[in-house]
């Protein structure tokens, strides 16, 4: 059986610049005919996923310097700074059969995603080969001389935000993990454009004859309601996480509460745009995931006193309410809702009091022991 837990959320957020884009605005996206301002899935996933590692103490790095962090270990450990930095481009050489490139700088040609534990384990399997390395580490093409398989077995490791949300390594087969997790891009609700703000910095020890500033430019910052969704696919993470649905438990109720706790950290010195949620809605379903984008296809417009949130709040609920009728209230075992209001949204099941209560109750309606024996 399919099952998946699907994280709906409305989020106001005040003067900020979250996620910009090549030449500093903020991201846009048009959508129903109008202009929203968009916050990059990959934007909102790293944020969530530095919160699930740091709360489950598996920290994972993903990085092209695991050769350089290799030799900075050994150097560490007393090496010499050519043997370690020979033996950390031997990693990437000995990885697999073919193993990895090497750029011009040491780096790996691709983009490894692993735990941060490994360079330890990489550092080690070098020391146990240290005198391999030293006869080879003149010749001009030494070939593979720490054993691939366990180099292999070392960057194919997976750490719970790995299992959580993929990894794309084609170079080395296995150790490609398809994610569970899926992060939408973040809209707001309602028609919303950059705005601009020339600032100023003053020179505290300017002349007495010194006019003006001592720095002026400008910068572009927005704010609106954010829609945000994302779901994860519980059959693919406990298949993930070897059948084992504890952990699968653990780092679901985590994901949840990094997915509503959680703001990208993008100028955050100069806007503390440090808000959570409005209203959050939590559903668990069975047979696909279900986005409620489609609720602000025509932009919401402000309500009598010119906000968003309430209006907001109000089109998700009577959206869901109408998907809920087309669906005929299939395939969704639980659905409920925590909202800064204390009145219940109808559409969009039981109200709770708090998000840690929301996210419990969803998951003990969650079967995972039924995932494990699919």
């Amino acid at each position: 059986m399919s099952l998946f837990l699907d994280l709906h959320a409305l989020q106001s957020v005040p003067a900020a610049n979250l996620n910009r884009d090549d030449l500093g605005s903020p991201k846009t996206v048009r959508y129903g005919n109008a202009p929203r301002i968009r916050v990059s899935s990959q934007s909102w996933k790293r944020v969530i996923r530095h919160g699930v590692e740091e709360e489950l103490g598996e920290i994972a790095a993903r990085t092209r310097r695991v050769p350089a962090k290799v030799k900075e270990a050994l150097e560490e450990a007393g090496w010499p700074a050519e043997l370690a930095a020979f033996a950390g481009s031997q990693v990437a050489v000995s990885a697999g059969k073919k193993g990895l490139g090497i750029e011009a700088a040491g780096h790996t040609s691709v983009l490894l995603f692993l735990p941060e534990s490994a360079i330890a384990e990489l550092a080690a399997l070098c020391a146990e080969h240290r005198g391999a390395l030293e006869q080879a580490a003149g010749k001009t093409k030494p070939g593979q001389i720490l054993p691939p398989a366990q180099v292999e077995e070392v960057l194919k490791r997976r750490t719970a935000s790995i299992s959580l949300l993929g990894r794309m390594l084609a170079e080395l087969p296995g150790a490609n993990v398809d994610g569970a997790a899926q992060v939408a891009h973040a809209f707001t609700t309602h028609a919303s454009e950059p705005q601009r703000d020339y600032f100023t910095a003053v020179d505290d020890w300017s002349g007495a004859a010194d006019t003006g500033s001592g720095h002026l430019d400008t910068a572009e910052f927005s704010a609106g309601v954010f829609y945000r969704f994302a779901t994860v696919n519980i059959a693919d993470l406990v298949t993930n996480l070897d059948g084992d649905t504890k952990a699968a438990h653990t780092v679901l109720a985590s994901f949840a509460d990094q997915f509503l706790m959680s703001l990208p950290q993008a100028k955050k010195n100069s806007t503390a745009p440090h808000t959570i949620p409005d209203l959050a809605y939590v559903a668990v379903r069975t047979q696909r995931p279900l986005s409620l984008a489609g609720a602000f296809e025509a932009p919401v417009a402000a309500d009598g006193a010119g906000g968003f949130a309430g209006p907001s709040r109000n089109a998700l609920a009577e959206y869901a309410a109408a998907l809920n009728r087309l669906t005929g209230e299939r395939n969704r075992p639980f659905h409920g809702h925590a909202s800064i209001t204390p009145q219940p949204l109808e559409g969009l099941g039981t109200r709770h009091d708090s998000f840690p209560g929301l996210i419990d109750a969803a998951l003990q309606a969650a079967p995972l022991e039924q995932e494990r024996e699919q």
